[in-house]
């Protein structure tokens, strides 16, 4: 018996596997059982090679040993994962109370707190403006008559909007526009400061309570030894 056989065999169990139970893959139990399967359809007059049988019997030890360590490395990433999340969990809370700065693109506001946005300018500007959006992109703040400085500044909005009402709960994005007398834009980064007051395990990850706002762990950019601008 060919090994055409057993490749013919393969590729009906296939088609028949998948379409009964949703299986894509041949496991190692769905090669044992073809191999059997070859052996007591062999034909008597013409029966298998010992080298051919030999040959199958080494391509199936081969999907018992790559099954074994695709199972063994999954465990091992699994435990890993596990071990760096409880470090990180651990890590984490030793935070709270300190001073840190982060980058201000985008936070979560969770209260009426004041959130301290700071600011670095290229060069000298003649204007500078920081500005708050919503999370529908909408401008809701304008900060107006800031330091226009080279290098780092900061400004506090008070959680209000430009009407005086309180900003509700949610996400909020923040843009710093400066210019020069020649009203040519100047290179402006926004980042925040602020206290971490307490820390959260999400599902979309770690993210600290500072002064009323979510930052996720990402965002942090520096550990602060003393109070924070703002």
């Amino acid at each position: 018996m060919s090994t055409d056989f057993m490749t013919t065999a393969l590729t009906s169990s296939t088609t028949s596997t998948s379409s009964a139970t949703g299986k894509s893959t041949l496991g190692k139990d769905d090669f044992l059982k073809l191999l059997i399967v070859q052996l007591r359809n062999q034909d008597p007059l013409d029966p298998m090679k010992g080298t051919e049988f030999a040959t199958q019997l080494a391509q199936f030890s081969s999907v018992e040993q790559l099954s074994n360590i695709n199972t063994n490395l999954t465990d091992s990433i699994t435990a890993n994962q596990l071990m760096t999340q409880s470090i990180g969990n651990s890590l984490a809370a030793t935070m709270i109370g300190k001073d840190i700065k982060a980058t201000a693109s985008s936070f979560t506001l969770t209260g009426s707190n004041n959130v301290n946005i700071g600011y670095t300018l290229g060069t000298n500007a003649a204007t500078v403006d920081v500005k708050v959006f919503d999370s529908a992109g909408t401008l809701v703040r304008t900060i107006k008559g800031v330091n226009t400085s080279k290098g780092d500044g900061s400004v506090t909005w008070d959680g209000k909007y430009d009407n005086g009402s309180q900003a509700a709960a949610g996400t909020y994005s923040v843009t710093v526009d400066a210019a020069d007398d020649a009203g040519t834009a100047v290179t402006a980064t926004s980042y925040m400061t602020g206290t971490v007051s307490g820390v959260r395990f999400t599902a979309n990850g770690t993210v600290f309570v500072v002064d009323g706002v979510e930052v996720p762990l990402s965002q942090i950019l520096e550990v602060l030894n003393g109070k924070g601008n703002g």
